[in-house]
């Protein structure tokens, strides 16, 4: 199964990561998969605040419209 994240960033931007990660994965893990895959990329630090990211199952529905920048992981 594979869940999106969406992180913001210092820049502005949200950064979107797929996890693969069983139906029942805790979202805490699911952010800091996203987190950590993000932070050892070349891209602009995000924050590393839960609360702002948002975490969702690939395939079910979109969380809102942004402007969003899709990275494997």
């Amino acid at each position: 199964m594979s869940w999106l994240v969406a992180l913001p960033a210092l820049d502005g931007r949200e950064y979107v990561y797929r996890v693969h990660a069983p139906p029942d994965a805790l979202r805490a893990d699911l952010f800091w998969s996203a987190f950590h895959c993000h932070d050892d990329g070349p891209h602009p630090r995000a924050f590393d605040r839960f609360d702002g990211a948002l975490i969702w199952r690939a395939g079910t529905g979109d969380p809102g419209p942004m402007d969003l920048t899709v990275h494997q992981y």
